[in-house]
């Protein structure tokens, strides 16, 4: 394709308003010469009608002067009707030619104050047009410098339009809220990236903390030295289980996984094998209902979601306390609900608990956990089009209930 001329490319970026402006002013002219025109048809119609009238119907004291004339100068009869006949005719045109050139010049002066109004109207339309179009365009140059406005540092502002409830103040509404939820976006990362540096040094200050100590001794012994190695692997794994947590955040968020077919309720029965060991040493009761609940999404990250909801449920828990977990099917969607005794959570809270890093003081006590399991546990729920319900139970402890889209078996 051939470029465009650089002169052309100003022709082509017209301004909306002036757009807008030459739309009025065209449609107003289109009106106006329709209106011309059925005026001019109307006024010369009527014309036509009052000529034949007046030719019709000619003066009396023309005509009778005529006949006199006509009966004074002639000598015979014959001559007097020929006379008669000839004055009339003559009578007649002249009235036609009379009548035929004000009809004319009406019609004339009619056309051209008609052609000068309307030229004077279509520049006072354009004018009014220019006008209008810019009044009308106001709230688009607001939306626009605060588009400009806006960045990462800066979504704190908004348009905040007046006026009537109409397409623009929707529009201006609907951008306020872009703007709302972008800073909560952005607020939103900022915490977690600060969050995650803050829980990603721990470990490394344990590391180091735990190394210098032990090359600070003079005399180091074996055992020392083995205390610090395995300090320092706690640490690492601990660093490798946040990271590991995160990776997995980061990918659910992403929502490309593979999708394969699935059931919760054998992913539930595996999680509840691998924490069999915490189960035994909460102690805690397990109260299980799996029945089949076939669903489509990527394995590693619904397991993920599954062993997430039991292990929030064991660690969080109460001596001698009890867990639930019920899977299945219900109205075309597959369910898993984990619940737990534990301590009371207040309702206002809850919500709260799926925020990255987000945990509660009487749950901060808690080594191994990194505050990412619900985090997790929506996310991947979000990216596979389910969603996720939390509510604190009266006597203490979370109920849990997670919906994906079901598979047909």
């Amino acid at each position: 394709m051939k470029p465009r001329p650089a002169w052309r490319q100003p022709i082509r970026r017209r301004p909306i308003r002036l757009r807008l402006t030459l739309v009025y002013s065209g449609l107003f002219l289109l009106a106006g010469a329709a209106l011309l025109a059925v005026t001019y048809g109307l006024v010369a119609q009527s014309l036509n009608t009052g000529l034949a009238a007046a030719v019709s119907s000619h003066p009396g004291s023309y005509q009778a002067q005529a006949l006199d004339i006509c009966e004074s100068q002639a000598a015979s009869p014959a001559q007097v009707a020929n006379c008669k006949a000839k004055a009339q005719r003559s009578l007649k045109s002249l009235t036609e030619a009379s009548a035929a050139a004000q009809r004319d010049q009406t019609l004339g002066r009619l056309l051209d104050y008609s052609l000068a109004a309307l030229a004077v109207v279509a520049v006072v339309s354009a004018w009014l047009g220019w006008i209008v179009a810019g009044r009308a365009l106001r709230p688009v140059h607001a939306i626009t410098a605060a588009a400009r406005a806006a960045s990462e540092e800066n979504l704190g502002q908004r348009i905040a339009l007046a006026g009537p409830e109409d397409e623009l103040k929707e529009l201006a509404d609907t951008f306020d809220a872009m703007l709302g939820r972008l800073d909560a976006a952005f607020a939103s990362q900022r915490r977690f990236v600060a969050n995650a540096s803050h829980e990603l040094r721990t470990p490394l200050t344990v590391m180091r903390t735990a190394i210098d100590v032990t090359l600070a001794k003079p005399g180091r012994t074996q055992a020392q030295l083995e205390a610090m190695a395995a300090e320092v692997r706690q640490a690492a794994d601990r660093a490798e289980a946040l990271i590991e947590a995160l990776l997995t955040l980061a990918r659910s968020d992403r929502g490309n996984g593979p999708r394969e077919t699935l059931d919760v309720a054998v992913l539930a029965e595996d999680a509840l094998d691998a924490a069999a060991p915490a189960i035994r040493a909460c102690p805690v009761t397990i109260e299980a209902a799996l029945r089949p609940g076939p669903a489509l999404g990527d394995p590693v990250l619904v397991e993920r979601l599954v062993t997430n909801l039991v292990d929030n449920a064991v660690r969080h828990n109460v001596p001698n306390g009890w867990v639930q977990v019920a899977t299945g099917t219900r109205e075309g969607m597959t369910f898993i609900e984990v619940a737990n005794g534990g301590e009371l959570i207040p309702e206002e809270v809850v919500p709260s608990l799926f925020e990255p890093f987000r945990r509660l003081s009487e749950r901060a006590g808690s080594p191994d956990g990194a505050g990412l399991g619900l985090s997790i546990v929506r996310s991947v729920a979000v990216a596979h089009h389910g969603q996720v319900t939390a509510r604190h139970r009266p006597a203490g402890g979370l109920e849990v209930s997670v919906l994906l889209p079901a598979h047909p078996a």
